[in-house]
């Protein structure tokens, strides 16, 4: 696959079955790089011969193989606590297995990072969870490792400063941070950019999506995403502290919406903003 090129505007997007075809519906947004994600439900052996071949065909570049789990719901915090990610005990093993198979995948295709939301990590350094989920990450870095690759954490469910502590407790030179700066927003952990300076040293890839803080008196619930510039993130100073830490790798757009022709206008949006924001044709 070719470079990146610095601040290279690019999308979050999904596999599906036709890999090519999937690369020429991202393409007709008037880009060519991209985060790939791999649906929690979809069967990802054998893949990687497929992918590869269609992202030389395109010349389109992949910066990180991006992980999902069957049974994640992000309907509010306490469900979010119980079902997403690597944290949960009942479905801990399998998507540590999962986690290693589309870091096999990524491998044989030539991605570098491997990210996943791994859920709330324990704030209690002390605990026996915090431990089990140290040691998880630990594992999931080796076996990354192996391949040459990131075990690369995305931002949001933990505020900067447990995040950092438990990048020093896990001790692997290569688990990195995706950075969401909405993602800071939606689950009321802290100000992006503060955040973003933070965690600066092991950001390696960033997600542009954009949103509300939750409503004030629901500690439970989650802001609300928006269309980005329509959120509350400060996109131009996000871009800025970007430019400021040293950063020159992928501005992937993330848009969560579900109606499929709202989510490409305001994909469509949010590309023509970055442009004038970074001067990207």
């Amino acid at each position: 696959m070719r470079a990146v090129e610095p601040l290279e505007i690019g999308l979050m997007f999904w596999a599906q079955e036709d890999a090519r075809q999937t690369l020429r519906d991202v393409k007709s947004f008037g880009v060519s790089g991209g985060q790939l994600g791999f649906p929690g439900e979809m069967p990802v052996a054998g893949m990687g011969a497929a992918w590869k071949a269609a992202l030389a065909d395109e010349n389109f570049v992949v910066t990180t193989a991006v992980c999902s789990y069957a049974g994640e719901d992000y309907a509010d915090i306490p469900t979010v606590q119980r079902t997403v990610g690597l944290v949960p005990e009942p479905t801990r093993a399998a998507r540590i297995a999962r986690t290693k198979e589309v870091a096999a995948v990524a491998a044989e295709i030539g991605i570098k990072s491997v990210a996943c939301h791994i859920g709330f990590v324990p704030h209690d350094p002390q605990t026996s969870l915090y431990a089990q989920v140290r040691d998880l990450a630990r594992d999931i870095c080796d076996y990354c490792a192996g391949y040459g690759q990131s075990f690369t954490l995305e931002t949001g469910q933990e505020p900067a400063a447990i995040l950092r502590r438990f990048l020093s407790d896990v001790d692997r030179p290569n688990l990195k941070i995706n950075f969401d700066p909405a993602n800071m927003i939606l689950y009321g952990s802290g100000d992006p950019i503060e955040a973003l300076r933070s965690l600066a040293p092991n950001v390696i890839s960033v997600h542009c999506k954009d949103g509300h803080w939750p409503p004030k008196g629901e500690p439970n619930a989650l802001g609300k995403e928006q269309p980005l510039g329509k959120g509350s993130v400060n996109v131009p100073l996000f871009i800025a502290t970007l430019k400021e830490i040293g950063y020159k790798g992928l501005l992937a757009i993330e848009r969560e919406e579900k109606d499929q022709a709202q989510r490409a206008a305001d994909i469509r949006s949010g590309i023509a903003l970055l442009r004038q924001i970074t001067g990207r044709a």
